[in-house]
Parts: structure tokens; C-alpha cells; sequence
């Protein structure tokens, strides 16, 4: 700490040109001059004061400081470049305190030329004080820990995936090279690095017959190979061919050991830095979401629907593109709880797990506990659930979950059948409302059909007669024909009446 006086604060008045006071170390000594100088002992005291007056709080050190010198002068007023400090201060000690634009001036001006007004301190050990502190200030901000790096599982799980890359590679080269002289091995040694062992250690086909590999295959899969190293219809190969297929072999035995290292030193990083998020998903799926957000202070800024689909972007904008179903997981389909349920079940797990394995994640990230008992609980949530939904109802979701789902009573029923005979009859079976119904139209239409036919009958008769045939007439025709013959006899009276009965 150290406190300065002001010599002239009639120059302090003009804010605008104060600036031009500080540009020199001697032009600033005339308008402040250095009152008190005391030095912290250490980083952490120094790292304690820092942190006090970032966060407005008076220290012990400054209050002792303050009670001592500047109560001596407690008629002069003290600048403060925190106005919540200069509160603290005037509660706590009834010293008036000022702060003020030309305050903040005073300030910048009396930093610039910080090394000009205290005396006694060389530049460069000013300068690696000024960073230590910076520094531990910034560790503190944000917490910092060695443990808490995630950059680590960002780069272990990208080597991890390209160890397996080219040990894939290696392997069906290896496979393929060896398979012209031993063909018959591949398809008994299924396990790759088995078979790269049994290969480095005989190396020619013809020397399996007096080898022991009982350490690395058990006896039966050996008497196999020794079997069809006899019978091999595999081509001759040279001594310096099989020195190369050895060096490959051994190239693949050891990447595979340290991809055996490097997964167990990935499986202890995720614990310490995100133990709930390992319990939720799993080492390997847990750091290929912190890979892909970038940082785990990231991925717990992202919301859980986010979480979700994280890894299935180009799929997820090429459905809403072509206005098609979007994606139900991405990176998050590889965890065990999403293996395990069926198919139909895997949304809405993926969607239940994705929201759980937000929760963890912040609380790992933002908080200060290092155990795995939340990730523990909502694993078992996430397990409860996806039996709920196995079994189909035996538990009721919905409401509170707890009470059983009622069952029916169970009765016996007899399974007795007893004959009928209407499988017997070939007709069809029509109900008796409906063959009443059909009689009465049948005959109708027999009526009908018969009144036609006698008309017929008559008619042919009466042509082979010879004599017309007289159609019915209506009654009324028969009235207008007796009117008109009663007209003719009225006109004709010379003619001899004849009644026509």
C-alpha cells in the first residue's frame, strides 16, 4: 500500500487537461507527492489485499494503515477510486472520502507514472510483482485448478479416435499381407490382436506344427490352427516378407498398449474433472461432447435440447431444410442407456437422459463439489423411467408414479365348444324376416308375369281370326262415342232406327 498526498489541487480542478501534469516523473512529483509506502510480504498477502479491494472490502492490513496515518490528517478528505470502498471506509472509520470524475483522472495519471513516484524499487522487479499478482488475481476469478483443466480430454479422446483409425488400418493390412501365405487364420482367430501375436511369435506358417501359443490361444482354437497350417492353401513367402509382417505386428501390439494406457488415463481425468457426467453417459461419449463444445464451461451453457443433438447438426439443418423429421440424438445415441432401450423407446430416453446429463454438467462445471452422487441419482431416474416403459403399464407414469395400475380379477373360463350344425348346410343363411320379404316379391312378380302372357294369348289369337283387336277403352271415351252416334241419328232421320243392345 502506499498513499499520496496532493500539492496542488488547484491543477486537479481542470479534468480535461489534467492528463498533461503526468506526461514527465517530475512534472507529476509536483502534484502529488509520496506520504506512506508499505510493502506486503508475500504473493498471498499481496493476492488477499487485491482481492478486498476488487470486491469493495476493507482488509485488516488497510484498515491498520488507515487508522494510523491518515487519522492524522482526518480534516483532509481521502480519494478513492471505488465509491463502494470509499463507503466501507467512512462507516467503518468516519473518514470523508471523495470520488469524483477528476478522481479517476488523478488515478490513470498516477499509474502511468507509478515507478517516477515510489522510489527504491527497480523497474523489472516492479514489473514481475505487478504479473505475479495478475496472475494469482486472475487463478482466483476463476478459480483456477490443475485438476479442473479439460483442455487434457479434448486432446486424449481426438488421439484416442485416431489411434483406432490407424490401428484399424494396420490391422487389415496386417490381415491382408499375412493372408496370402496363411489364409485359414483369419477366419479361426477372430480377436485382431491375438492374431498379430500368434504371428509375430511363429512367423512362418510350417513352424505352428512344433510352436506352443497356448498363452495366447486356448487349446482348441489351437489345435485348429495347427490343423489347417497343415493343409494351408496358402502361397510360399520369403524370410525378409515375414521380418515386415513381424514389424507390422509389433507396430500394432504396441499402439494397442498404449491405446490401453491412454483410455485408463482418460477414464481418471473425466472422474476428477466431470464425475457426474461420467456416471450419467459414460468416459468416452462424456468427453466427445466436451471435445465437440469446446470447453465444459461451454457445454454447460448449452441447453438440453442442444446437449441433445450435439453431433448431428448437418442431419438436423438438412431436415429443417427439406422440412423433413428432424434427428432425436446425436453423440448421446452411443450411451449404454440409450443401448439398452428399444427402438421405439430411444427418443424419449435420448430426450430424458439429454436433460439429466445438462443438470450434471453444470454442476460439475460451475460447482465446487467433486463427488458423484447427483449423477448417481439422476442415472437412476433415467433407469427407473426406461423400465416404466419397458414393462408397458404395470406402473402408472403419469400422476405420481407410486401407485400400482389396478388389474382385473382373474376367471377361469370354460373352453367347452359345442357342435353347430349350420356349418353343415353349403346354402347360405338367410334370416327368416328376410325370406318372408322375398316370397311375397317372388309372387308379385309370377302375377305379373302371368297377366302379360294371357294378353299375349289373346292377342295372338285374335290376329289369326282375322278381326282387330279392340283395345279398352276408358269411360269417358265411351261417353264421347254415345254422344256422337246420338249426333248421327239426329242428322240421318230417313234411316230406320235399330236399337243395338
Amino acid at each position: 500500500f502506499f498513499f499520496l498526498q496532493v500539492l496542488n489541487e488547484k491543477k486537479l480542478q481542470e479534468v480535461d487537461s489534467l492528463w498533461k501534469e503526468f506526461e514527465t516523473p517530475e512534472r507529476a512529483n509536483k502534484i502529488v507527492k509520496l506520504k506512506h509506502f508499505e510493502k506486503f510480504q508475500d504473493t498471498t498477502e499481496a493476492l488477499a489485499a487485491s482481492t478486498a479491494l476488487v470486491e469493495g472490502k476493507l482488509s485488516k492490513n488497510l484498515k491498520k494503515i488507515l487508522k494510523k496515518i491518515v487519522a492524522k490528517d482526518a480534516h483532509e478528505q481521502l480519494a478513492v477510486a471505488d465509491a463502494k470502498l470509499g463507503g466501507v471506509i467512512k462507516e467503518k472509520l468516519n473518514l470523508s472520502c471523495i470520488h469524483s470524475p477528476m478522481v479517476t483522472e488523478l488515478m490513470r495519471g498516477i499509474r502511468s507514472q507509478i515507478e517516477g513516484l515510489i522510489t527504491g524499487l527497480p523497474s523489472r522487479e516492479m514489473a514481475a510483482m505487478c504479473l505475479g499478482l495478475a496472475h494469482s488475481l486472475s487463478r482466483y476469478k476463476l478459480k483456477f485448478s490443475p485438476d479442473k483443466v479439460d483442455t487434457m480430454i479434448i486432446q486424449a479422446i481426438s488421439l484416442l479416435d485416431d489411434l483406432d483409425k490407424e490401428l484399424n488400418n494396420y490391422i487389415m493390412r496386417c490381415r491382408e499381407w499375412y493372408g496370402w501365405h496363411f489364409p485359414e487364420l483369419g477366419k479361426i482367430i477372430t480377436d485382431n490382436l491375438a492374431y498379430c501375436k500368434c504371428v509375430r511369435k511363429v512367423g512362418d506358417r510350417s513352424n505352428f506344427a512344433s510352436s506352443d501359443v497356448s498363452d495366447i490361444l486356448p487349446e482348441e482354437i489351437e489345435e485348429d490352427v495347427k490343423a489347417a497350417a497343415e493343409i494351408s492353401m496358402g502361397t510360399e513367402v520369403s524370410e525378409e516378407d515375414i521380418n515386415n509382417i513381424i514389424h507390422l505386428c509389433d507396430q500394432v501390439i504396441e499402439i494397442s498398449e498404449y491405446r490401453t494406457q491412454l483410455y485408463d488415463y482418460l477414464k481418471n481425468r473425466m472422474m476428477a474433472i466431470a464425475p457426474n457426467l461420467t456416471v450419467m453417459v459414460g468416459e468416452l461419449v462424456g468427453a466427445r461432447l466436451i471435445a465437440h463444445a469446446g470447453s465444459l464451461l461451454n457445454l454447460a451453457k448449452h441447453p438440453a435440447s442442444t446437449v441433445q443433438l450435439l453431433g448431428a447438426e448437418k442431419a438436423l439443418f438438412r431436415a429443417l431444410k427439406t422440412k423433413r423429421d428432424t434427428p432425436k440424438f446425436g453423440l448421446i445415441y452411443h450411451a449404454s442407456l440409450v443401448g439398452q432401450s428399444n427402438a421405439k423407446n430411444k427418443g424419449k430416453i435420448s430426450r430424458m437422459l439429454a436433460a439429466k446429463t445438462a443438470l450434471t454438467i453444470r454442476y460439475d462445471a460451475l460447482g465446487e463439489n467433486t463427488s458423484a452422487e447427483m449423477g448417481a441419482e439422476n442415472r437412476l431416474k433415467v433407469e427407473t423411467r426406461l423400465r416404466l416403459l419397458e414393462e408397458r403399464g404395470i406402473r402408472r407414469i403419469s400422476g405420481t408414479g407410486k401407485a400400482l395400475a389396478k388389474t382385473d380379477k382373474y376367471q377361469n373360463k370354460s373352453e367347452v365348444k359345442v357342435f353347430d350344425p349350420s356349418g353343415d348346410s353349403t346354402l347360405p343363411v338367410v334370416s327368416k324376416k328376410r325370406k318372408i320379404q322375398e316370397v311375397d316379391e317372388q309372387d308379385t312378380e309370377v302375377a305379373v308375369k302371368a297377366k302379360k302372357f294371357k294378353a299375349e294369348m289373346k292377342e295372338g289369337t285374335a290376329l289369326e281370326d282375322g278381326e282387330p283387336v279392340k283395345k279398352k277403352k276408358k269411360k269417358k271415351d265411351k261417353e264421347k262415342q254415345a254422344e256422337e252416334e246420338a249426333v248421327l241419328s239426329e242428322e240421318l232421320p230417313t234411316s230406320p232406327t235399330v236399337e243395338v243392345r
